[in-house]
């Protein structure tokens, strides 16, 4: 269940930035937000988070969901990943913490996080030698994680 006191401040500045962009606070956008800070560690697709929120808000629909999300990534909330699975999948843009990357198993789905960031150097270098300014940069390993690798061995 959702705790409110662990992560009201967080919850509160999201909600506040949902207001100052004169956006409504609707329970759908609550409880979504909520399944969000619930699940903070992972990477939802629009169809995770609605099997999620539907049992505790019954009338939400699908789209709510995916204008909800999309609305919450052109806020900067949420950020929207693309993992070649034909599905978006969101988790929050934590734009204090350094980037982190994903590691995408290619039998089951799985996506992990990892944050070893060598491409720092990388970055410097493209913007020395060709004076090119980079501001953001995604990278994504495809491969089988332990799970999937040991069933093939």
């Amino acid at each position: 269940m959702f705790k409110l006191e662990e992560r009201k401040d967080e919850y509160q500045k999201i909600c506040d930035l949902l207001r100052h962009h004169s956006y409504k606070l609707t329970p759908q956008r609550q409880t979504i937000l909520k399944a969000f800070l619930e699940h903070e560690d992972q990477h939802l697709s629009a169809e995770d988070t609605f099997m999620m929120v539907k049992h505790n808000y019954p009338d939400i629909g699908l789209a709510t969901v995916y204008r909800t999300l999309d609305l919450l990534a052109e806020l900067g909330i949420l950020q929207k990943n693309d993992f070649g699975d034909g599905r978006s999948r969101y988790e929050f843009n934590r734009q204090d913490e350094h980037h982190h990357h994903h590691l995408i198993c290619v039998q089951c789905g799985e996506v992990s996080e990892f944050d070893e960031d060598l491409l720092e150097s990388l970055e410097a270098q493209i913007e020395k030698r060709n004076g090119y300014h980079v501001i953001d940069h995604d990278l994504k390993f495809y491969g089988y994680c332990e799970k999937c690798k040991s069933a093939l061995d």
